[in-house]
């Protein structure tokens, strides 16, 4: 009898530090999957691919939706060129800054034969034309400290099609920034 309660005191003598080693374990297992997962590079946001919109003959302004960043100095630059492309009748989805410092106006779109790219071309004096292939169907403006302006307006604002060329999903509406 003096053997079984020596084994139960050896036992519950043992019981604490176990249940201790099991809870020290379980919290360096969580909190080495918490690090992991805190320092893993983020997943890369969704592309919005687009489709092929049937549009008629013309690419109208009011179908093209652009982004507009300031790359110079010059303070509102980009806020006022959205408010001159918004009165052409282009949707403006965002207008903030960019990293990129540029001296003229920058046109980014998936292609230089795109015809979003070439209607919003259209409306700067002597832009840059960029091609980025991104499939969104989104042109970016950039303006830079050499801003030359926007070219007169000739309206109707559209340009020719051969094809249907590829939109932003309607489902996607554009926010004011």
């Amino acid at each position: 009898m003096a053997e079984a309660t020596n084994w139960k005191r050896v036992s519950r003598s043992l019981v604490s530090p176990l249940t201790l080693l099991v809870l020290l374990a379980i919290l360096f297992l969580g909190a080495r999957w918490g690090y992991r997962n805190v320092t893993a590079p983020p997943l890369p946001p969704p592309i919005i691919s687009c489709s092929p919109s049937p549009v008629g003959k013309v690419l109208k302004s009011s179908q093209v939706t652009v982004n507009i960043y300031n790359g110079g100095r010059q303070h509102g630059l980009a806020g006022k060129v959205a408010k001159q492309l918004k009165s052409r009748g282009f949707s403006v989805q965002h207008v903030d800054n960019t990293e990129e410092k540029v001296e003229t106006t920058v046109i980014i779109g998936n292609s230089k034969d795109d015809p979003a790219v070439k209607l919003v071309a259209q409306q700067f004096v002597k832009p840059e034309i960029r091609e980025d292939g991104k499939p969104d169907g989104i042109v970016d403006v950039l303006v830079g400290n050499k801003f030359a302006g926007t070219s007169p307006a000739k309206k109707p604002f559209e340009v020719a099609v051969s094809e249907d060329p590829c939109l932003p999903p309607p489902s996607a509406s554009p926010s004011e920034a």
